[in-house]
């Protein structure tokens, strides 16, 4: 299905939970969210009932995300019955990884096709620090569990942070000579903990210049996105570069975000909500959610408006939304 603008929409983001077991600094306050009671988030059944309404629309594609998914019970269930749908033909998973390892065998006899990692260091201490909580062996533990359990390509994306993970650009970089695996280095947004991000941000391009080895185009993994991606001569994997702040690609953007308390967000940036709680659990059926879902898509806002530094407040942080 197309938006008034005439791009094509096959691509559904969807947020199981907004809680995390990572308090990040850019991302999430230090005492975590308040939480939501049960009602207010969407069952796994209305989240599958709302996929298979909309998949004859084009809906290709589903990435599962959160706050971080994996601290929702039953989430290879979930990823069964989104295989089961018609119409589905790729699913993945965004998380911390640091709860992947046990379950990564689990997620791939669901139906999981791969995965993407956030990892922002390579550095036990200041992943401490950045996550105010979590442990980097655990993360790694994950990564390797993807790769033996072949949850592939497995993505790393890592924030880039002035002052804080900019001297690490050549760790990550390194890892790819020895790893299939793919570092996504992403640009600082200004939707986590309000005034974190000042003076924190640094362009793509600034990245880039940075890295001594020289940077070969090459084609991009299964689930491409937004990223560009280069090799680096002798690795097995390859770096990639997403740009949302220095050169935005709302032009080819294709998907759409569903909350997990059950609103669909046509624009990450856009505070426009559409709500399809109400209509699943007054049982409105099929016909219903796909009208709700066309509105939403025909709002599609035409490009997003976010600058290095914060400019304006919106309602929701990342961390509630699903990135």
């Amino acid at each position: 299905m197309k938006d008034a603008v005439g791009r094509e929409i096959n691509y559904l983001r969807i947020s199981v939970t907004d809680r995390c077991n990572f308090r990040c600094l850019y991302c999430m306050p230090e005492k975590g969210v308040e939480p939501k009671s049960h009602s207010d988030i969407l069952r796994f059944e209305e989240m599958v009932e709302f996929v298979r309404a909309v998949a004859p629309l084009g809906i290709t594609r589903i990435r599962v995300t959160g706050g971080e998914p994996l601290v929702r019970k039953g989430i290879p269930s979930f990823i069964r019955e989104l295989r089961n749908i018609n119409g589905i033909r790729d699913i993945s998973i965004t998380t911390n990884g640091s709860l992947l390892a046990p379950i990564a065998a689990d997620l791939k006899d669901a139906g999981l096709d791969r995965v993407n990692i956030s990892l922002d260091t390579l550095k036990p201490e200041r992943f401490r620090k950045i996550t105010r909580c979590g442990r980097l062996s655990d993360v790694l533990r994950g990564i390797e569990s993807a790769l033996e359990t072949g949850l592939v390509p497995v993505k790393l994306n890592c924030v880039m942070v002035r002052g804080f993970n900019d001297d690490e650009i050549g760790d990550f970089i390194e890892l790819t000579r020895s790893y299939p695996i793919y570092i996504r280095f992403i640009e600082l947004m200004p939707l986590g903990e309000k005034g974190w991000s000042q003076g924190k941000y640094i362009s793509a391009e600034e990245i880039k210049s940075s890295i001594k080895e020289r940077l070969m185009p090459t084609g991009a993994p299964a689930g491409a996105g937004p990223a560009v991606y280069y090799r680096v001569p002798g690795a097995v994997g390859a770096v990639g570069f997403i740009t949302p702040i220095s050169r935005h690609f709302c032009d080819a953007c294709n998907r759409v975000r569903l909350t997990a308390d059950g609103k669909l967000k046509p624009c990450l940036e856009s505070d426009l909500e559409i709500d399809i709680k109400k209509a699943l659990r007054e049982k409105k059926g099929e016909e219903e959610l796909r009208s709700l879902f066309r509105e939403a898509i025909m709002k599609k806002p035409v490009c997003h408006h976010m600058m290095p530094e914060e400019k304006s407040a919106h309602r929701r942080h990342m961390w509630q939304i699903g990135g």
